[in-house]
């Protein structure tokens, strides 16, 4: 389910929106916002997966909360709306998910709702700024890799851990590694790990070794093969 936020300071065009988003079962509505601040409050408060945003609100445009939102570890879709298409160029500048002019039809709601959750190739294959992009309540979402604690592989995906949730993704361990080497590096056949929040490696009296994980608490076991490169990353003989 797709939780949405809708921000707009003209009461008739939330409940426009409202009403076309209620045709929609794989969305939910969990917030209103009158102005940008508002919306950046509601934001932090609420998580929503989609925002849609006016361009024209007072305290912030809808341009100024969508610059916002972009700098969140996890950022939501943004979709803008808009009474005039001057501002598509910005938008695109912005890299939002969907522009939609006023009074939006329910045709292209839905054609922008569609959109959202398509995986495009170069999303799954290729690196954005050192984003990992995944897929969640059928919108496309991403996770800065600095935030990103472990990969753990599990059957045909693997499970990325990260500050404030975890995600299942398509590629496998192998692709991660070599994508990111800077920051991944790999501590067992099955593990990856991010070098900055590696806490201490741990000898345990059961015997082999583990790492203690900033902000994850399950010790994760290091392999013999990769033993002498966690301890060079951390500086230990």
């Amino acid at each position: 389910m797709i939780k949405v936020l809708i921000a707009d300071d003209e009461p008739l065009a939330r409940a426009r929106i409202k009403r076309l988003l209620a045709a929609n079962e794989g969305c939910t509505i969990v917030g209103e916002a009158s102005n940008g601040e508002q919306a950046i409050e509601l934001c932090n408060q609420l998580q929503p997966d989609l925002v849609m945003l006016d361009i024209n609100m007072p305290k912030q445009s809808g341009l100024e909360v969508a610059a916002e939102l972009k700098q969140f570890s996890i950022p939501p879709a943004v979709m803008l709306l808009t009474a005039h298409s001057e501002h598509a160029l910005t938008a695109f500048e912005l890299a939002v998910d969907g522009y939609l002019v006023k009074p939006v039809s329910e045709q292209a709601l839905t054609k922008a709702m569609t959109q959202l959750s398509k995986l495009n190739r170069t999303q799954v294959t290729a690196p954005e700024n050192n984003y990992i992009s995944y897929q969640l309540a059928g919108v496309i979402r991403r996770v800065n890799v600095d935030d990103v604690v472990c990969c753990i592989a599990e059957q045909k995906y693997t499970r990325v851990v990260f500050f404030e949730g975890e995600a299942l993704v398509e590629q496998s361990l192998k692709q991660l590694e070599q994508t990111y080497p800077l920051q991944l590096l790999r501590i067992h056949r099955n593990t990856l790990v991010n070098k900055q929040h590696i806490v201490s490696i741990n000898s345990p009296s059961s015997g082999g070794h583990t790492v203690t994980m900033k902000q994850y608490e399950e010790p994760l076991a290091v392999s013999r093969r990769e033993l002498k490169n966690v301890k060079a990353v951390m500086g230990k003989k």
